[in-house]
C-alpha cells in the first residue's frame, strides 16, 4: 500500500504485532483475551483493530491474525484459518475465513480479503 506515491498523506502508520507480547504492548490487547481465546480468533483480531485505532490518529484499521504455516494448526484452528477486523472507530466488523493452497497462497488471499472488507467500510462510510 505503500508503494503508492502520495500514500503519506493517507496511511497514518502500521503495527506488526506477531507475537502475544507485542499484541499487548503496542496496542494493548488484554493478555486475558489471548489466553481465553488464542491469538487466532475473531475477539482479539477486533481488539488489535480497535487498539490500532486507539494508538493512532487513523480514522479505519484493519486486523488479521492467522495460522498459515504447516505445523502451527491444530483441529479447532487450521492452518488456513484467518480472523478479520475492520473498524471505523464507531464500528467494529469480525470475520473468520478459510483458505486454501500453500502459506504464500495463504497470505495473499488473506490481503486481497482484508483490503476487500476495508473498501467495504469506507464504502459505507461515504453513504
Amino acid at each position: 500500500m505503500t508503494d503508492i506515491s502520495g500514500s503519506s498523506a493517507w496511511f497514518e502508520r502500521g503495527f506488526v504485532t506477531y507475537s502475544n507480547l507485542a499484541k499487548t504492548e503496542m496496542i494493548g490487547v488484554l493478555a486475558d483475551m489471548i489466553d481465553h481465546h488464542g491469538a487466532v480468533s475473531e475477539p482479539v483480531a477486533k481488539a488489535m483493530a480497535e487498539g490500532a485505532l486507539r494508538n493512532s490518529r487513523a480514522q479505519v484499521s484493519l486486523s488479521i491474525t492467522g495460522v498459515a504455516r504447516p505445523g502451527g494448526g491444530t483441529e479447532t484452528k487450521p492452518v488456513d484459518m484467518v480472523s478479520f477486523a475492520w473498524s471505523n472507530r464507531l464500528h467494529t466488523a469480525v470475520e473468520t475465513q478459510q483458505f486454501k493452497g500453500d502459506h504464500e497462497q495463504i497470505h495473499t488471499q488473506a490481503a486481497a480479503y482484508a483490503l476487500r472488507g476495508l473498501l467495504e467500510l469506507l464504502e459505507r462510510r461515504e453513504r
